[in-house]
């Protein structure tokens, strides 16, 4: 006999938990949902179970929230900050074994006869108080060159995509760890009762390497840490509306009753403590059923705001209209916002693909900062841009006049970052004239983790949580503030 779907109140008492699911229509499957929302709090301070795991900060914040603008793939940081003119003077030539000096290649490049110096097709120009090289494909960027910390030292340990991005996002090559944002959550707590502490936005349509939910996952932290996916289609959340069918006020009751069920089986011995915190999703996800739809809604941004963010901005599922909604969620409580954008790995062609990348990616990305500090928002919140890794200074495959590629390189490339107290219009670190090797004041991954727990308050020694018979941090056993970008 079929279980009719609810339709109106109905008496709980009697009812387990798991018939009282199947009976209301959304079955035990539909706990799943609770497992993509993480909890929020608006106007008003959190409640005690929204404020995170630290009873207090460890030292005074300079921000209060993080937008991550990844660009996944590996920019080449020879077309973007990292002005090399002796590559274009020694066009062809091979690579020196004194500036290699041994190190690890890909497989894709590590058997080609020679490796040819291969200059940038694009000019530099110096722009802001520190006078950053910054390349011609990013004008815009360029405007904003005195609110920028260009770091020019960053180096990893990982040389392909998959574990060199599962480092970036979660302090580990090892699938499994949390993500940035989940830690970030699970010691902070939230800001916004009425949405996620931590939401993802992906550009529609890129193809290039896999984006897995790993990378914004929870890991071994509550599965409430772990980011959701906000996407640009009908349904922004997947599953987040009422069944066909199932009215509001039917929902307001089955999730009553659900509560009073799940109350009644907290007073008994043995209690699941991951059940409060899914009741608790639920009733989040609720709550977003209205506050999803208002912050996904751009009719009601002003004409120059959008204009800002270029002619993309108006497409949603783009990086333009993605970077516009990374202000709106800032601006609502968010308390990281991770974008990503494909396309970045150009092992040939690199000319053209990295054209096209900067068109997409240069005009929003310095609109957000811009906008960001017209608000008074860009002072508490950090703005980070980079990907996983550089690219090599040789040509990867055959080198022309006007085309050449590049193959990844783990041991140099740029990112950088913006607001949140970092210290503005700088550039930071160095590398060899070659820009194979970084000769001075190198930034490692763990180092840039550190750096960004702390400019929320936190010492990345002191997050940590309990596993499998030792205490896990984000930096694990490494990573050192880099004191000097801190303003």
């Amino acid at each position: 006999m079929k279980t009719p779907l609810c339709t109106g109140p109905m008496e709980g008492a009697s009812l387990g938990r798991r018939e009282f699911l199947n009976r209301f229509g959304m079955g035990v499957g539909g706990l799943a949902l609770a497992d993509l929302m993480g909890l929020g709090a608006k106007a008003a301070p959190p409640a005690a179970a929204d404020r995170g795991i630290l009873p207090q900060l460890h030292v005074p914040p300079r921000a209060r929230r993080v937008i991550y603008l990844f660009m996944s793939g590996g920019p080449s940081q020879l077309e973007t900050f990292d002005y090399k003119p002796l590559l274009n003077q020694r066009q062809g030539e091979q690579l020196p074994d004194s500036v290699r000096m041994g190190q690890r290649l890909t497989g894709m490049s590590g058997n080609q006869a020679s490796l040819p110096l291969a200059g940038s097709a694009f000019k530099f120009s110096q722009h802001g108080p520190a006078g950053a090289w910054i390349s011609e494909l990013l004008p815009h960027t360029a405007k904003v060159a005195g609110d920028l910390c260009i770091v020019r030292s960053m180096f990893t340990e990982a040389i392909n995509h998959d574990p060199a991005i599962t480092f970036l996002q979660t302090g580990s090559q090892l699938s499994g760890r949390p993500s940035i944002g989940a830690w970030v959550h699970y010691g902070l707590g939230s800001d916004n009762q009425n949405l996620p502490a931590f939401v993802v936005l992906i550009t529609r349509g890129k193809v290039d390497q896999p984006l897995y939910s790993r990378l914004w996952g929870s890991g071994f932290l509550p599965s409430k840490h772990q980011g959701v996916q906000f996407r640009s289609g009908k349904d922004a959340v997947l599953y987040l509306g009422n069944p066909e069918g199932i009215p509001e006020e039917a929902r307001r009751g089955m999730l009553d009753r659900l509560r009073d069920l799940h109350e009644h089986r907290a007073e008994r011995p043995g209690g699941d403590p991951e059940i409060e915190a899914r009741i608790a999703q639920y009733e989040m996800a609720y709550r977003m059923q209205t506050s999803v739809p208002e912050v996904m809604d751009l009719s009601r941004e002003p004409e120059a705001v959008v204009d800002l963010y270029g002619p993309d901005a108006r497409k949603p599922g783009t990086f333009a209209a993605n970077c516009l909604l990374a202000r709106r969620l800032a601006e609502r409580g968010v308390k990281f916002i991770q974008l990503y954008h494909q396309g970045w790995d150009q092992h040939g062609g690199l000319p053209g693909g990295i054209r096209q990348q900067c068109k997409e990616t240069d005009q929003p990305a310095a609109a957000l900062i811009h906008d960001l500090k017209q608000r008074g928002l860009l002072e508490d919140t950090l703005v980070v841009w980079g990907g996983e890794f550089g690219r090599t200074n040789y040509s990867q495959g055959k080198l022309t006049p006007t085309d050449y590629g590049r193959d990844h390189h783990p041991r140099c490339f740029s990112v950088w970052m913006a607001g949140g107290g970092v210290r503005p219009g700088t550039v930071y670190g160095e590398t060899c004239e070659f820009g194979y090797n970084v000769v001075n004041n190198g930034v490692h991954v763990h180092d840039l983790h550190a750096t960004m727990m702390h400019l929320l308050g936190v010492n990345h020694e002191k997050l940590t949580f309990f596993y499998q018979g030792r205490h896990f941090r984000l930096t694990d056993i490494h990573g050192s503030v880099v004191r000097d970008i801190v303003s």
